[in-house]
């Protein structure tokens, strides 16, 4: 799992988008997510498998 350009702490909306090998970035150009939300993604992915063997990403 790869972070978005930039990851801080900030609120857990539980709201994220999946990407594979680009880094994924907002209409306004951003790239980012919070910590809260980059470790909702993190355990999603540990209960659901859906990138086993693969890289992604996940920004807002």
């Amino acid at each position: 799992m790869s972070p978005p350009a930039l990851l801080e702490p900030g609120t857990r909306t539980g709201n994220y988008r999946r990407g594979k090998d680009h880094l994924l970035t907002g209409a306004d150009g951003t790239s980012y997510i919070s910590m809260e939300d980059f470790a909702v993604a993190l355990v999603d992915e540990a209960e659901r498998a859906r990138h086993v063997g693969g890289r992604f990403t996940v920004a807002y």
